[in-house]
């Protein structure tokens, strides 16, 4: 394992199959769909690289081979390069974009669920760690979110914001201890599952094979051990999840509105 000093590294699920945005993902992951030619995963990595945390795995499954081109030719991407046709040699002569990340592709398999995903990092990982969905964006203060986490002394903490319904919501009782756990309810507005969580490595002793449910199973039962830990987020929060989604963030970055852009180009 490679951690750059003492700061946690970040799982990040990236293998779904998106199908409620097929207009895209029927030719790229979701995670690689572009808001301001940048692909929603790279802005998810920049949200916790500004504060200093450049260490990712990314959980691949649905078109990883996709994923895998792009961050290998990732430093050649991100500027100007030349190219020695005889020697193959390629230099980088110019980025636009900077970055000094260590970035893990782990290939999770087509059909793994999200805890599944999870699970695979069990050999990887010995230390407290992060966690989030590869299709959402927030400006949601990492720092604080981990003081929390620590604050808590539970095995799992989640960042919980405000939204429809259609997202797992939270019962929380005056601690921010997590009582209740339920995925996807069909009406009602409350705190709901927003991911940028915190997990210590006794998580992974939930995650017993390949297709455990990370939401319904493994935050359940954290739930009624009393041992998740909601972090209540009152600010920017959106999910990627439809066409609708998509362009809405879109039109937030054109716009020069886009709150969870916390980061220089």
């Amino acid at each position: 394992m490679t951690l750059r000093g003492n700061k946690p590294p970040v799982a990040i699920l990236c293998g779904g199959y998106g199908s409620r945005l097929s207009e895209e993902t029927a030719r790229i992951p979701k995670p690689m769909i572009e808001i301001g030619e940048l692909p929603m995963v790279c802005h998810i990595m920049n949200i916790y690289a500004s504060y200093g945390f450049t260490e990712f795995y990314l959980l691949l499954g649905y078109k990883a081979d996709y994923i895998k081109r792009y961050f290998l030719h990732f430093p050649i991407l991100q500027g100007d390069f030349t190219v020695h046709t005889g020697t193959r040699e390629t230099t980088v002569t110019r980025q636009t974009r900077r970055s000094d990340w260590i970035i893990h592709l782990v290939d999770t398999g087509m059909d793994t669920t999200t805890g599944g995903r999870l699970g695979r990092l069990k050999d990887r990982i010995d230390g407290t760690f992060m966690m989030t969905y590869g299709d959402g964006v927030s400006d949601v203060s990492i720092p604080e979110l981990l003081a929390a986490h620590a604050s808590a002394g539970t095995v799992a903490t989640v960042t919980a914001i405000r939204a429809s319904g259609r997202f797992g919501m939270l019962a929380c009782e005056a601690d921010n201890r997590v009582v209740s756990f339920e995925e996807k309810p069909q009406t009602g507005d409350n705190w709901i599952n927003g991911g940028f969580f915190v997990f210590e490595p006794s998580i992974f002793d939930y995650l017993e094979d390949d297709f455990i449910h990370l939401e319904g199973e493994v935050l359940g039962r954290l739930s009624q051990a009393r041992e998740l830990t909601a972090y209540k987020h009152e600010g920017f929060w959106a999910c990627m999840d439809t066409l609708r989604d998509k362009q809405h963030l879109e039109r937030l970055w054109q716009e020069g509105r886009a709150p969870w852009k916390i980061w220089r180009d």
